[in-house]
């Protein structure tokens, strides 16, 4: 197999991620939170081109992937994603320079406008209102406005209605794991042998993004250990047990997602992307074992006849380890690139840590009772699923924009990764060939986006014409053209980012 093309974490400051990230992000240079935020959409214009013009659109593949396998079952459908404390924080302030370094011209308060009897301001009542009416949106629609720097909702329609969020609903995973088991967190991979040194057994932790290199390496440690042993002969076996339940995701087998294994190498891919479509192997676990043989014999260890399905003995002792990047890197690329596969690792990790099945139902009780940690409102949600493909999976507006009001609160340093992983409008993953026309909003809006047949979706933060970061969910249901509806979306939070000038 082929090896991959390495892709960093992308984020809008280039090649910081991770802990040096998080230490920039933890005000490192004295900067206060809002100065942060604005000040990271004039380096995301200025930086995010070079940095991710190898992240791309690939959501158009997983649209076929489950319209095929629609049709296959005679039924309506189609999957896929979009192409492209006590107290609280004191109220941000606007930020001039830096607002008018981006061409706009900003207000140093906000308007003084009456709320409206639903709590929205005169201003985006005006502004919102006959872009929610668009009939590209569908029969149903709502929509949350959160500030993020005094935690108050400036608009909300429909916003307590359950909706199906498609991948917008990978911000909850995300946050459910952060807060389960921290940004610093590695998924090991190990290798086991027996007290005989005669047996040995890789044992997979639930790393999907476990590469060649890093099963080279494995290898090299394992036969350097067997060979001090006086060891060159071997039975090799594979442990996948981490995860429980059913392999296939409800939607089936298709090119976008591998079958779920807590053991697999690239994602389960059988050619040399790093994302995207691809064929997918049909047993994931088999395979990164009959990869590992192979390197084991290169470094002069004998497998015999080939892996076989076992726990490793009672009795074992590691003799290799590898440790996935930080769960901080892994939140970021499976934003960036709507990553199915690292998603609903992500679910299973934290069922893992709650104790529960490292399965479907497992990763529901495990994500929910995270989020019932941030109180934050869970009346009619459910998450069925890590990575938004089901379409049982139903958030409401204001649970999404409560989710990203928290990843921007002081207080939750840890859920940072979902704030720098969202794709960056006009530059970086998903939202790389989106916004590419419109004024105001490249570079300025960071939003996860979510397509099924007849859903759309965009979740994400702006800053807006007053210097504040905003926090926004827009969901549509009942849409009949995606991309008309993908336009109307965009329109939505690009006049957020315009504001209204005085």
């Amino acid at each position: 197999m082929a090896e991959p093309v390495k892709r960093p974490s992308i984020n809008p400051f280039g090649k910081l991620s991770g802990a040096a990230l998080k230490d920039h992000l933890d005000l490192r240079n004295g900067l206060d939170n809002w100065q942060f935020t604005a000040v990271s959409a004039v380096l995301g214009l200025a930086l995010a081109a070079g940095a991710v013009l190898a992240a791309g659109p690939w959501d158009s593949g997983q649209r076929k992937a489950e319209q095929d396998w629609a049709a296959a079952r005679a039924r309506t459908g189609g999957a896929h994603h979009d192409p492209d404390a006590p107290g609280g924080p004191a109220p941000a302030p606007s930020a001039p320079a830096v607002l008018a370094a981006l061409g706009t011209a900003a207000n140093r308060s906000a308007p003084d406008a009456p709320d409206a009897p639903d709590g929205a301001p005169a201003e985006l009542r005006a502004v919102l209102g006959p872009l929610l009416k668009d009939p590209d949106l569908g029969t149903r629609r709502s929509a949350v406005v959160i500030d993020t720097a005094t935690g108050k909702r400036l608009y909300g329609m429909g916003a307590d209605a359950p909706m199906t969020p498609a991948s917008t609903v990978k911000i909850a995973t995300m946050v459910a794991a952060l807060t389960a088991l921290g940004p610093d967190h590695r998924i090991p991979t190990t290798v086991r042998a027996s007290a005989d040194s005669r047996t040995v057994t890789l044992v997979g932790g639930g790393d999907p993004t476990l590469d060649r290199a890093a099963l080279r390496a494995l290898a090299a440690d394992t036969a350097r250990a067997l060979k001090d042993a006086g060891v060159h002969e071997v039975r090799l076996r594979y442990d996948a047990s981490a995860y429980s339940g059913s392999a296939l995701h409800p939607i089936g087998p298709n090119e976008n997602i591998a079958p779920l294994s807590a053991l697999m190498v690239d994602e389960g891919r059988l050619d040399d992307t790093a994302s995207g479509p691809a064929p997918r192997s049909t047993d994931p676990a088999r395979d990164a074992a009959d990869a590992f043989g192979e390197l084991l014999g290169e470094a002069g260890i004998d497998t015999g006849s080939g892996p076989g399905s076992g726990r490793a003995a009672a009795k074992s002792r590691a003799v290799a380890r590898h440790l996935s990047v930080p769960l901080s890197g892994l939140v970021e690329r499976a934003l960036t690139n709507s990553d199915n596969d690292i998603a609903e690792a992500l679910a299973r990790q934290t069922a893992l840590a709650a104790g529960e099945p490292a399965d479907f139902d497992g990763g529901r009780r495990a994500v929910t009772a995270q989020l019932k940690k941030l109180k934050l409102p869970l009346r009619g949600v459910n998450v069925a699923d890590g990575s938004g493909l089901n379409r049982r999976d139903k958030v409401t507006a204001a649970l999404l924009a409560g989710l990203l009001a928290r990843t921007a609160d002081p207080h939750h340093p840890e859920l940072r990764p979902v704030l720098t992983g969202l794709p960056v409008a006009g530059f970086s993953g998903t939202l790389s060939g989106r916004y590419t026309t419109k004024s105001g909003g490249t570079g300025l809006i960071r939003a996860k986006t979510g397509t099924l047949t007849g859903v759309n979706t965009l979740a994400g933060t702006v800053v807006d014409g007053h210097g504040r970061l905003l926090a926004f969910a827009f969901l549509a249901s009942g849409t009949t053209d995606p991309s008309g509806a993908q336009s109307a979306l965009d329109s939505l939070a690009t006049a957020l980012a315009a504001g209204k000038r005085r």
